[in-house]
């Protein structure tokens, strides 16, 4: 993923958390906020509890893998925070479970659009 696509400043990351705009299940949860770029950037949050270093970077490697992949991504700053129960997900698992986030997350911006 190219720099450009990443949020790295913690002021950027906790404007988009205490927006307080998020969808989330067991796994995962998603902040999003509107951004001024005309293309999405993205953050990846895993805690200490989730695994050793090596498996936290395996798993944001594959997040950073399947939102690359997803095509028409609402421009959007996105969080992503890795819950431990994700431990034990496949890759297919995530995947969908991602999908129908973003999903969820351009049904809710078509909607506000026709407003």
């Amino acid at each position: 993923m190219k720099k450009v696509y990443r949020i790295k400043k913690n002021i950027e990351i906790d404007a988009i958390i205490r927006y307080r705009k998020s969808i989330g299940d067991k796994y995962f949860v998603l902040y999003y906020k509107s951004n001024d770029h005309n293309h999405m950037r993205m953050a990846i949050s895993i805690g200490r509890k989730y695994g050793n270093a090596v498996q936290r970077n395996k798993i944001k490697r594959q997040l950073r893998m399947i939102v690359s992949q997803e095509k028409d991504i609402p421009s959007f700053d996105y969080i992503i925070v890795v819950k431990k129960e994700a431990n034990g997900l496949k890759f297919d698992e995530m995947k969908s479970s991602i999908q129908r986030k973003i999903n969820k997350i351009k049904k809710m911006e078509q909607q506000n659009e026709k407003l």
